[in-house]
């Protein structure tokens, strides 16, 4: 599945990062990259619906668990129109866009990562996974202690000050100034390139599962 060479073509986009030398070199995306990333979707469908039949695992070239590689630069100084990672999701089926509840897959050369969680809700979706931490902290801090437990860290942007309606004093205050619940682990590249990678994040992201069955839960979402 995924080899050296994924991460040899990244460094090479990385240095050439054109449309004019992608498409000469499309040939290599394709056998280097997106079939062993459209492997690797196809290989972990039964290992996604496992951890919850309402997540997707669709193996397409465009529409599906892979995210495209060009970038959008329509509201970016930085004009390079490719990326120069892998990314792969896994999304609640009830999810829209990337910033629905999910999984992630990041693998590129400067760090790859195993992920779960929800990256930039919107504010109405904020309010309501902090309402839940509110009521239900014991649910949360559980959640917490599993991905503790499997080297998982929660990362993401924070607020400066409490968001309004909460005390500075509230004992989950740093929790509830998150803006990003996503839970991460660094993964080594010699796990990426082992033959059992599938089963390597599988195991890796049932220390997630209370933390989205939470967020779900929260979002009036079933999991």
């Amino acid at each position: 599945m995924f080899t050296q060479g994924c991460f040899d073509f990244l460094a090479a986009l990385q240095l050439n990062n054109d449309r004019a030398w992608f498409k000469a070199n499309q040939h290599q995306y394709e056998a280097l990259v997106r079939t062993p990333a459209l492997q690797f979707i196809e290989q972990m469908q039964p290992h996604v619906f496992a951890l919850s039949p309402r997540l997707t695992a669709v193996a397409k070239k465009v529409g599906g668990s892979l995210m495209r590689p060009q970038r959008d630069t329509r509201f970016s100084h930085d004009k390079a129109p490719y990326k120069s990672n892998v990314g792969i999701q896994f999304r609640h089926f009830q999810g829209k866009d990337v910033h629905a509840p999910g999984l992630y897959i990041h693998l590129a050369n400067d760090g790859c990562f195993i992920a779960a969680g929800i990256w930039h809700p919107e504010s109405p979706i904020l309010s309501k996974i902090r309402a839940c931490i509110d009521e239900n902290p014991n649910g949360y801090k559980k959640a917490l202690s599993d991905l503790n437990n499997g080297g998982f860290y929660l990362d993401g942007d924070s607020l400066q000050r409490p968001p309004k309606g909460y005390d500075k004093q509230h004992p989950l205050i740093n929790e509830l100034k998150r803006k990003d619940f996503i839970a991460v682990k660094t993964v080594p590249l010699s796990a990426i390139i082992a033959d059992d990678f599938v089963e390597y994040c599988h195991q890796q992201l049932q220390h997630t599962q209370r933390l989205m069955a939470y967020l779900c839960f929260a979002l009036e979402l079933d999991y």
